[in-house]
């Protein structure tokens, strides 16, 4: 399973056309805010079969996107959000107590549009997978070089994570 993730496009969708063209096909693919109205607009470059998933960002004023999503990806539970609720500007603390407290086994959330991949460990609880793929418009972190993610889900059922940057 194939699944292309991305955050803060902000209606500047070269970028990401052009990611959906190298992509090949994909199974799905997750989008973490700030869309700003593009959705049926990125829904006509994928393939058919693809699943979208969309959540609502702080730039997404007239939009009647969910919040917030709850979603299962192989045997994982899946949080979406673009998490301006949860302080993520000042860090994933706040976000990865919510999402412990809820169960998870992997949160995703955009907004910061600097990449971020972390492993959080805690004794007695299962492990969380936290992410951000940043941003393929306005990217903010060291090179402001785009960015997104992939996701695998292999044979076994595993999920493996890439970051990415698009080359200019």
């Amino acid at each position: 399973m194939k699944i292309l993730i991305v955050s803060d496009t902000h209606r500047k969708d070269v970028n990401l056309k052009e990611i959906l063209e190298r992509s090949g096909r994909l199974d799905m693919l997750i989008h973490l805010g700030d869309a700003e109205g593009s959705e049926q607009e990125i829904a006509s470059w994928v393939n058919e079969g693809c699943d979208l998933e969309f959540v609502l960002g702080n730039n997404d004023f007239f939009s009647n996107l969910d919040r917030e999503k709850d979603i299962m990806i192989g045997r994982y539970r899946v949080l979406l959000t673009h998490g301006h609720y949860y302080s993520v500007s000042l860090g994933p603390e706040r976000l990865i107590k919510e999402a412990r407290a809820g169960g998870f086994d992997i949160v995703m959330y955009g907004h910061t549009h600097r990449p971020f991949y972390e492993v959080d460990k805690k004794d007695g609880d299962k492990d969380l997978i936290v992410l951000n793929p940043g941003s393929l418009s306005y990217p903010r972190q060291d090179g402001h070089r785009p960015s997104y993610m992939l996701m695998d889900i292999d044979r076994d059922g595993e999920a493996h994570f890439s970051l990415n940057y698009l080359e200019r």
